[in-house]
This record gives structure tokens, sequence and C-alpha cells, in this order.
């Protein structure tokens, strides 16, 4: 593969001189947060890390995100965590945008950089430390674990996309190709935090809708995305919130590949909930 960038916000404030108009997107369908958002005084400190502060672009809220939480992670040199994940039900998913870290994982020490992903199941022990000079700043998805009678959790894993082969869309030439960091029939995974990739000019030919909802951090490229009835805008550093059965397609604009982190709700039966009268 060849080797690409991610983009990872840096924080500061905007001039009292630069206009307020912006692309932030707040609806009952989809949500757009723009990376011009993603400003310093809108991170949020968390127990037990230590140098560190997140962006937190998703969590669940009556009508927002109601699968899974998603944090952008900021972690200064000697920062880190040796009690990170407080909920004994949640799994996770880790993705380096930026810099270099130590994650600990059942006593075995792994050395992630960019590119780098974990999967961490519910009840696993895990530490992460910044031995580095410069900040390391990465994603980090968080759902509660839907355990199934008869199916074993999944076990912990460190990769990096530069070590998976995309798998091509069938009839697109290779323009369309997802890095998968889990096997779609591995029925023990109940969600997938995947990379998609367009080539310039590609596009998804039709209005997806299913019941998978999302959540889209662009790493790199822009796009016009279709969410819902509306065409917006993208670039590298954008976040977009779908919810589920929202209709979504896109055209990948410009010189280069447009890339998103995608997460999504995968392998359960839908919930039944409410009384009958």
């Amino acid at each position: 593969m060849t080797a690409s960038t991610y983009y990872a916000p840096h924080g500061g404030l905007p001039g009292q001189t630069q206009l307020l108009t912006d692309r932030a997107v707040f609806t009952q369908a989809y949500a757009v947060i723009p990376k011009g958002v993603m400003t310093d005084i809108v991170t949020s400190v968390l127990p037990f890390w230590d140098k560190t502060r997140a962006w937190i672009i998703s969590r669940p809220l009556s009508g927002f995100a109601e699968t899974f939480s998603q944090y952008i992670m900021e972690v200064a040199p000697g920062g880190g965590s040796e009690k990170p994940e407080l909920d004994p039900t949640a799994e996770g998913v880790l993705f380096v945008v930026e810099g270099a870290m130590s994650l600990t994982v059942d006593g075995r020490t792994h050395a992630l950089q960019a590119g780098g992903y974990a999967f961490l199941p519910p009840a696993c022990a895990w530490t992460l430390k910044n031995e580095g000079a410069t900040p390391v700043r990465f994603h980090w998805v968080r759902k509660a674990y839907e355990r199934v009678e008869g199916i074993e959790v999944p076990r912990a894993f460190v990769t990096n996309e530069r070590e998976i082969e995309p798998t091509p869309m069938p009839d697109t030439d290779g323009k369309w190709a997802t890095t998968r960091f889990v096997d779609p029939e591995d029925v023990r995974h109940d969600m997938h935090v995947n990379i998609v990739t367009f080539q310039p000019g590609a596009v998804i030919p039709f209005a997806e809708t299913h019941v998978m909802e999302h959540g889209l951090y662009v790493l790199e490229g822009k796009a016009v995305y279709r969410l819902n009835q509306d065409w917006v805008e993208v670039e590298a550093g954008d976040y977009m919130w779908l919810r589920a059965f929202c209709p979504q397609a896109c055209y990948a604009g410009g010189p280069g590949p447009f890339r998103y982190l995608l997460y999504k709700d995968v392998n359960r039966h839908a919930k039944l909930g409410g009384t009958l009268s």
C-alpha cells in the first residue's frame, strides 16, 4: 500500500476577526462537525488520564448517537493512563492518526504509530503511555458489547492498516475499497471500525439506506456527501454522524484519495423495547 496521511486536530482558537459562518449541522437524521469546530475550548478531560484532553464527537444522547461514543484523544509527552476504561461492559477500538504510543494489553506491550489499530474487548486489561517527545493523537471508539449466549467474546488484537490489503467493492475497478480489520462473517464482533477509500471521482452510486448507525471521520481528501436530503461538502478533519436508515451517498473530489474511518454496529438482532398497552 502507498503511505497515507491522516488529519488530526491541534486545537487553538479562531481569531476575533473570523466570520462565525461554518459548516456545522445538527439534525435528527445526521450531524456534521467540521474540523474548525475542534478548538481548545470544546475539549474534555477524563478521569485517570494524565496530560490528556479529548474531543468527544459522538456520545449516546436522545436524538443523536444510540450505539457508541467516539473521542479524538490527544496525549502529551509523558501522559497516558493506567486506568483508561472504567466501564467493564465497554469494548473499544483505538486508531492512531498522529504520533506514537505504547499500548499494553493483558501484559504485552505494543508500539503503535500512525495507522496503528487496536481492538480491546470488554473487561480487557490495558494501559497507554506516550513515551515520545511529541503528542500522540488517536481515535477511541467505545461501545457496550452485546453478549450472545453460546458465542465467545472476541480477543484483543493490534495491527496497522498498512498491513491489510483493502477489499475493492465489486464492479468499481478498485476505485472504492474498504480496509477491514475484522472478518465480516465473524459474529463475535458486534461493531466494525474500518477505513473506506475512494479514488478521485469515485462515487457511492445509490442512496445507501440501512439499519447500521454510522460515525465517519474524514482522514484524508474531500468529497460532496449526500446526507438524508442534503448535499454537504466535507474534507479531512470533518466528522459525520448518520442515524440508522439515513440515506447516504458521496462523490469523491480533489486530486487525491478521499478516506474515512467508519464505525457501524453489526451482527446483532434489532432490540425490541417498549410496552404494550
